[in-house]
């Protein structure tokens, strides 16, 4: 009886130091600031007195497979890779009625381009993706951000754009990625993009554009890790009205984060050069490759 009166005291002892040494715990724990990561502690929330949009990038979602609202879907001509070959459904990223506005001949030209898909898609053959796509392809990419000039830096088809942010004024010829010419209104980057060529597509579902694209994006960093990013696209060669995009941006916040290069060029010459290569194409009703080197270089 004795001794199990003692194991009594020694385990209530025992109890009472566990609950004291939890207190000091929590109360050391609620005296300290919630760590951060170092990348976030280091980070100045502005340069120039400017809101620092410098790191990595990506947008998460199915914009570059269609900009519009989408199902799932299979690639039939791809049938043996399975569920690997498969379109993910995807939301709308259109403000309001979420539709592209296309002028009726030129809806009559995305549905033939989609129809050819992958062939006549640009991305296919390693060309440069163009504005606004280049943003929200599936690959992350770097803003360099200083006092003067902002550089984007993307890894597919390694591609560079510079934001001008004094030598404004219009394009001397059309290229793939035109000319971006950039403004700060408050804390918003504005970065109005002319001079892009009719060769680039919009997405994979072969939404377009012609020479005469002006788009408008504007960049507002709501957060260190996060940016609200719009687009306005005026074509009136393509579209009965302008139409913007919307989506997030997240910055990748990795240890020792950094985009890796995509030099595409060699994983596009059977496809570009098949006929050169007597291959046979791969998909149903391929398009001659001759006519689509003869259109894009």
């Amino acid at each position: 009886m004795r001794n199990r009166f003692i194991s009594v005291i020694a385990m209530t002892a025992l109890m009472s130091v566990a609950q004291a040494q939890q207190a000091k715990q929590a109360k050391q724990a609620k005296a300290q600031p919630a760590q951060r990561p170092a990348q976030l502690a280091q980070r100045p929330a502005t340069i120039g007195g400017h809101p620092n949009f410098n790191g990595i990038w990506q947008a998460l979602n199915t914009a570059n497979w269609n900009l519009e609202a989408h199902s799932a879907q299979a690639l039939d001509d791809f049938w043996g890779l399975g569920a690997i070959a498969a379109i993910p459904a995807g939301k709308s990223v259109i403000k309001g009625d979420g539709k592209i506005p296309y002028l009726p001949k030129a809806l009559e030209q995305r549905d033939k381009n989609r129809a050819a898909w992958p062939a006549s898609d640009p991305e296919a053959r390693c060309f440069m993706l163009g504005v606004p796509r280049v943003t929200y392809h599936t690959m992350p990419f770097q803003i360099s951000q200083g006092t003067g000039d902002l550089l984007m830096v993307y890894p597919f088809d390694a591609t560079n754009r510079i934001i001008h942010m004094t030598d404004h004024g219009e394009p001397p010829v059309d290229t793939w990625m035109g000319k971006s010419d950039g403004t700060w209104e408050g804390n918003v980057l504005v970065v109005v993009t002319t001079g892009q060529n009719e060769k680039s597509q919009l997405d994979r579902a072969g939404n377009f554009h012609s020479n005469q694209l002006k788009v408008t994006e504007r960049f507002t960093l709501l957060d260190p890790t996060h940016i609200r990013y719009e687009a306005t696209l005026e074509d009136p060669k393509t579209f009965s009205r302008p139409w913007t995009i919307e989506m997030p941006l997240y910055r990748l916040i990795d240890d020792n984060v950094q985009i890796l290069e995509h030099k595409c060029v060699p994983f596009a010459d059977k496809l570009l050069y098949s006929d050169l290569m007597h291959l046979e194409p791969q998909q149903k009703n391929a398009p001659d490759p001759k006519g689509f080197r003869e259109r894009t270089q």
